[in-house]
């Protein structure tokens, strides 16, 4: 079964379709805490134009494909502040999700390093503008 989550879906149809895909009248979903509702940054043109430039100069042929990334960050906050935050690493992982903060989170050397010159030059030309 099918059940997917947008960035601009509501609480309530979030649980909706929880309890349709669990149907069963045997299990309670409820909240553990109230959520921070937070609006969607823009998709900031400059943004954007500096990391596929960056992503050309040390990946060519590497696209750049907007994501949302569902973790804990700081971000919620500032975007519900109208403040629009964004993301962008430059690290390349594993398929298997690289054992992301399990006992085995990894990362290869070479993508730390990449990554580390890929931030240098998107923070370096934002801002120099």
């Amino acid at each position: 079964m099918n059940c997917r989550v947008l960035p601009n879906d509501s609480l309530e149809e979030v649980e909706r379709r929880l309890i349709s895909v669990v149907a069963d009248d045997q299990i309670k979903i409820t909240r553990g805490f109230e959520p921070t509702v937070s609006p969607l940054p823009p998709l900031n043109p400059e943004l954007v134009r500096v990391v596929e430039e960056v992503t050309a100069e040390l990946w060519r042929g590497v696209p750049v494909v907007p994501t949302l990334f569902v973790a804990a960050t700081d971000g919620r906050y500032l975007n519900k502040a109208g403040i629009p935050t964004y993301g962008v690493t430059g690290l390349f992982r594993d398929p298997d999700g690289s054992g992301i903060h399990g006992l085995n989170e990894r990362i290869r050397v070479r993508s730390l390093y990449e990554g580390h010159e890929f931030l240098y030059r998107v923070v370096k030309r934002l801002g120099s503008q």
